[in-house]
């Protein structure tokens, strides 16, 4: 049983023997004389160093060195284990007997074990019969210390439990035996004792037996894992040598200089150890990545570029800067209907996926997901004439909020949540909005909230309030935490600037005019406050960005009516910059476009670029959308022209086989996606 820890009774090194002859403590064969001599010197014997080969040689073919977290071990690889032991004679040089009073210290690192699965750590074997004299062995979530009574012929266990050391990281144990006693510490932290009905054997011959290492001289129970530090202290507790420690897990008392540094042949200049990382570097196609592949690397010869897998996708370490060479025609994707707006997002474990706000009420709205190197629909959500789809996480759970555009009353859009059981989306919490053209979702302190951006009331009244939620950690549902005054509401972006937090929203029309104002809020006492009023036309879509410490926001405009009843599509849009001498955002660039729906920056490499969703010039929805890449003092500049018809919203997403651009259309159910090839 686990008792609470107590003061071992074992001397230091340093100290006089005397004390254990005063306990009884048999550490010499009995002799004529009255002198007593321990067994051996009561130094650190480094058991792990016995077993490899002299220094200049060549590691034991059983051996094999690896590197893992930054620090080496051994792993055991040979089918023989007679060169991984040695006789028990060559320690105890003066007698016979094994210390009665000592400790174990072990840096190991284990894989997870499988049930009923027993390895040794280190053995102490009677040879010719296979007696197990003493032992300590692992297993999962157990630490067992096997001995052997003299004279009974029976083996005692003791056996410390719910101890994790098969969790694939690098842990020190020391276990030090006294009397009844035996402790265990683990990486510094407290120890833990346990209390023996008998107490560890005074005269424990060794006569005749072999320390064997990473084992017990046969297969079974061959220790698997990576073995750094194997060490036996006799006559004293190692643990005050070791902590504390600033690097608890690999805490040294004597490790073999083999595995600190490596010694060069002088002739060749090559290791004599040679040693391997324990990730292997794959090389070549596109390998898998999942939680068996976690921490592997892969090198991609194609695009030049070191990825490491992080249990589900391959994330970038080293790779050669891409450049955006041409944009090739990749996938077409038939939606439900007209697609208003489309929304690209990942699922941990699940992968990538792509919802679709398509207009047909009767249809509803499709999910895709992303499989073998294109879009396949996947799930179909009942919306009503759904404008925009927003994509967010509260606590790891994976949401998506629909902004419907319902013809009864009252006019209600819905948040749906990822059920893991079902891998489907299932309706969570429904809110009370007005003609919702959009929503953002945005945290700020660890709070999250919601804003929906109501476009009019059903009295045609465009003069209403849009509503920022906050999430209810306890209710687990959004609830109203402040209005904010819209006119004709169509976009909500959120954006950071250092410690402040903004929201911008496109207003477009008022019912007379679309050359109205949209508003930038800041937070400041836990609401949203006025920041600053910026003049625009029928604004749609606001996009916030950031290059080289410069913070941006470009405006969609998308259409001006005129005194005389007519209506523009081809004008300006607009890029500002924040003064931070002013503390505004002035104009910087204006970029003609032709009723402008979307802008989408993203990056490829050191390149910056904005596209934009040209919708409509008054005569024709077949028009070319352009993407303009950041070119410094002269700004934005027109690279590359997509043909699109009736384009509605751009997203950019990456995946394992390439960089791609997704449109959606307001006007047919075609929906397309395009390759962006790099060089």
């Amino acid at each position: 049983m686990l008792m609470q820890p107590k003061k071992s009774s074992l001397p230091s090194a340093g100290m006089s023997c005397y004390p254990l002859l005063l306990t009884g403590v048999l550490l010499t064969v009995p002799v004529q004389s009255h002198s007593w001599r321990p067994c051996t010197d009561l130094l650190p014997l480094d058991l792990l160093s016995r077993v490899l080969a002299s220094p200049g040689q060549s590691l034991p073919s059983q051996l094999q060195m690896v590197q893992s977290r930054g620090s080496r071990g051994f792993r055991l690889t040979g089918a023989t284990a007679t060169a991984m032991s040695f006789p028990a004679s060559q320690i105890f040089t003066k007698c016979n007997y094994f210390p009665a009073e000592f400790s174990l210290v072990a840096t190991l690192k284990i894989s997870k074990l499988r049930h009923k699965t027993n390895e040794y750590i280190f053995s102490v074997v009677k040879e010719g019969a296979d007696l197990l004299l003493l032992g300590l062995r692992v297993s999962e979530n157990h630490l067992h210390l096997v001995i052997l009574s003299p004279g009974v012929g029976r083996r005692n266990r003791v056996t410390f439990k719910d101890v994790i050391l098969d969790d694939n990281r690098w842990h020190t144990v020391v276990l030090a035996v006294t009397g009844q006693y035996v402790t265990l510490t683990i990486d510094c932290g407290p120890p833990l004792e346990i209390k023996q009905v008998q107490s560890f054997p005074s005269v424990l011959s060794t006569k005749g037996s072999r320390f064997f290492v990473g084992g017990r001289g046969q297969r079974r129970g061959r220790f698997t894992g990576l073995l750094r530090q194997l060490v036996l202290l006799p006559g004293s507790d190692a643990t005050p040598r070791l902590c504390p420690n600033s690097e608890p897990s690999l805490a040294e008392l004597s490790i073999p200089q083999v595995l600190k540094s490596t010694p060069l042949q002088p002739d060749s200049q090559r290791p004599v150890y040679p040693y391997e990382a324990e990730t292997r570097v794959t090389v070549g196609d596109h390998p898998p990545c999942s939680k068996q592949e976690h921490g592997q690397l892969w090198f991609n010869t194609q695009k030049k570029g070191l990825f490491i897998c992080d249990g589900l996708m391959w994330r970038t370490l080293l790779q050669n800067k891409e450049r955006l060479d041409y944009v090739e025609d990749y996938q077409d994707l038939y939606t439900r209907s007209k697609t208003l707006d489309i929304e690209v997002f990942v699922i941990p474990s699940e992968g990538l996926f792509m919802a679709a706000a398509n207009k047909d009420s009767r249809l509803g709205s499709g999910i895709f997901r992303w499989k073998n190197g294109s879009f396949h629909f996947y799930q179909n959500i009942s919306t009503q004439e759904a404008r925009a789809w927003k994509h967010f996480t509260i606590d790891n759970k994976t949401f998506l909020v629909v902004a419907d555009l319902r013809e009864e009353e009252p006019e209600l859009s819905v948040i749906y949540r990822w059920n893991k059981r079902r891998r489907r989306f299932v309706r969570h919490q429904a809110l009370e909005t007005h003609g919702a053209q959009d929503w953002e979702a945005f945290q700020i302190h660890n709070s999250s909230f919601l804003v929906v951006a109501n476009h009019r009331a059903r009295d045609v009244n465009y003069n209403i309030h849009s509503v920022i939620y906050r999430w209810n950690p306890d209710t687990k549902l959004f609830e109203v935490n402040q209005t904010l005054h819209t006119t004709g509401a169509f976009d909500w972006e959120f954006f950071t600037v250092g410690p402040y937090h903004f929201l911008v929203v496109a207003n477009t029309f008022d019912g007379r005019t679309t050359t109205i104002s949209s508003t930038i809020y800041v937070w400041l006492d836990g609401h949203f406050k006025s920041f600053q009023n910026i003049t625009t036309v029928g604004a749609t879509d606001w996009e916030a960005f950031q290059i080289d410490g410069r913070f941006f926001l470009a405006v969609a405009n998308s259409q001006k009516f005129t005194d005389t009843g007519q209506s523009l599509y081809s004008l300006n849009s607009t890029v500002y910059e924040l003064n931070t001498l002013t503390q505004t955002f002035i104009r910087f660039q204006e970029i003609l476009t032709h009723s402008a729906l979307d802008w989408e920056f993203f990056i490829i490499g050191d390149e910056k670029f904005l596209v934009v969703a040209n919708s409509h010039d008054g005569s024709s929805y077949s028009l070319n959308s352009v993407i303009y890449r950041w070119q410094g003092y002269e700004g934005f500049v027109p690279v590359h022209s997509l043909p699109t018809f009736g384009c509605r919203d751009w997203e950019h997403f990456s995946t394992d086989e390439g960089s791609f651009l997704i449109y959606s259309s307001a006007t047919s159910r075609l929906s397309k996606v395009f390759r962006l090839r790099t060089y």
